[in-house]
């Protein structure tokens, strides 16, 4: 018999989620310490981010597989099992290889605790709590993904090691173990004895392939790096493999080997909406992660204080996660996502073209993470289950869902930061555009801030600082305007893209009304 109440289980489910999104991007406050301990180089200690968001892509679809073919329970407990040792692994990691295979296990562990606990919530919950009850591990994804950097500094600051990064997952961990074990319920579909393992493994390679691929592309030299084996021969590669994985599925049909994408999803034009739509909401995720250092450009804020900055977006983030799922249980999955995207547009838009003060910063940002938490919530997932026609396999559908929502994250930073240096490019023709207005020449700059502003978006906080340090105030003011304009201009199309995004899901939702309702 279905639950109609929020329990003990639904609780563990919560923290579990937590744990995993949230190592998603709490090394980001520990990176340049990390980096520092094992001597490597910033772009080196970049494979701790990218590896785990690796694991995650390949793990979370696999593992929601196996959940329907062997028991939710049994596949949640092990991830943790997993999740936990990989965090243990990581603090102890002698060396920058084993931290990197400790992250990789880390991330084969927490890749399956959203899509379990998703799936295990549609099978054990009735049909009207759906929505709140995958709106709050919509909220969970949401506050954990914008306060990672948070909470990660303040880890630091309090115990003086990155260390206790990863070891405060352990007891967490073992608390969840107990307590799953004692009291989860087991759940599983009716699944084919065979397990789709050559769809599974072609798929895994591909998105290795993929992210490698996009990994690969140089911010400063976009147009050559493109072109290069490195990026458009593994793009290939990863096509052809996904193409392959397609052909496999196809022919699994006439067979009793359980696929791991069911062919006949495939052919659903309202499934395959939504996947895009998936990866739209990854590139709002995307967004969120430059608004510290774009309060730091653009509103003048410390780096060590511009990331408490993202305070109010994650808590805003939560409250609409939460109220999402609420409107979905009342109204549908597809007025939420027209509310949600409605919220997006607004929010965004007004952090891209609006921000000049602390005031309109803290305003939109609030509608921002309201939109952002209504959006990966609830309304999405249910969408995918209902387009999906999924009575089962909906461990595989969620899955499917959150892979194209970490395609969106994985391309957004790389398009964003091509962003960002195209506008600090325009630096120098901001200032003069100032200068001139305030009768001055640029050959009248201090000499060496003019070397410092020529290595483009270099380190803005010393820029400013001599800035600050020039006597002549009309001088200061008019080169100070043109800063800020530069930056803004940096970090605007960061949102207009977010905004645009959730103009696409809005469309994509009226535009396909009639296929969803089927």
């Amino acid at each position: 018999m279905k639950k109609t109440k929020f329990d003990i289980v639904a609780l563990f489910l919560l923290i579990g989620v937590f744990m995993a999104a949230l190592d998603n991007g709490i090394i980001s406050a520990a990176l340049t310490t990390i980096n520092q301990s094992f001597e490597i180089t910033a772009q080196m200690g970049s494979w701790g981010i990218t590896i785990y968001t690796l694991g995650m892509a390949v793990t979370t679809p696999i593992a929601g597989k196996l959940a329907d073919m062997y028991g939710r329970k049994k596949v949640f407990i092990v991830e943790v099992i997993l999740f936990g040792l990989g965090s243990l692994l990581v603090a102890l990691s002698p060396n920058y290889t084993f931290f990197i295979i400790a992250r990789l296990i880390q991330s084969f562990g927490g890749g399956g605790l959203f899509v379990i606990a998703s799936s295990h919530i549609i099978s054990t919950y009735k049909k009207e709590r759906h929505g709140s009850m995958l709106g709050g591990l919509g909220a969970m994804n949401g506050i954990a993904s914008v306060l990672g950097p948070n909470i990660g500094s303040l880890l630091i600051n309090v115990s003086g090691t990155w260390h206790w990064l990863f070891l405060i997952n352990v007891p967490v961990a073992i608390m969840i173990i107990i307590f799953m074990v004692i009291k989860m319920p087991e759940t599983q579909e009716k699944v084919k004895s065979k397990i789709d393992k050559y769809a599974i493994s072609v798929f895994s390679l591909s998105t290795l392939l993929m992210m490698f691929s996009i990994n690969n592309i140089q911010t400063g030299h976009i147009s050559e790096s493109i072109l290069s084996l490195s990026v458009i021969g593994l793009f290939i590669l990863a096509i052809i493999g996904y193409g392959m994985m397609i052909l496999i599925e196809y022919r699994n049909e006439a067979t009793d080997v359980d696929s791991f994408l069911p062919f006949y999803l495939l052919r659903k034009p309202a499934f395959s909406i939504t996947l895009m739509m998936g990866i739209l909401s990854g590139m709002l995720i995307g967004s969120i992660i430059f608004i510290p250092s774009f309060v730091e450009n653009v509103l003048h804020v410390s780096a060590a204080n511009s990331g408490y900055w993202m305070t109010p977006l994650a808590l805003a983030s939560g409250v609409g996660a939460s109220m999402g799922g609420k409107i979905v249980d009342k109204k549908g999955p597809i007025f939420a996502l027209i509310m949600a995207s409605i919220i997006s547009i607004a929010g965004f838009g007004g952090l891209a073209f609006f921000i000049y003060e602390a005031i309109a910063f803290f305003t939109f940002s609030i509608i921002a993470g309201l939109g952002f938490g209504f959006t990966i919530g609830a309304p999405m997932t249910v969408l995918a289950t209902r387009s999906a026609d999924s009575s089962k396999n909906n461990s595989t559908v969620i899955g499917t869902l959150s892979v194209s929502r970490q395609v969106g994250i994985t391309i957004a930073p790389t398009l964003f930061s091509t962003f960002i240096q195209f506008g600090y490019s325009h630096m120098g023709s901001k200032i003069k555009s100032n200068l001139d207005a305030a009768h001055y020449n640029m050959s009248d700059m201090p000499h060496s801030l003019v070397k410092s502003m020529q290595h483009g978006s270099g380190n803005m906080t010393e820029i400013l600082d001599q800035v600050h340090h020039i006597s002549n105030d009309s001088m200061k003011h008019a080169i100070t305007k043109g800063i800020v304009d530069a930056t803004h201009l940096a970090y605007m199309p960061v949102f207009v893209t977010a905004a645009i995004a959730s103009i696409i899901i809005m469309l994509l939702v009226l535009i396909f009304k009639k296929e969803f309702n089927h």
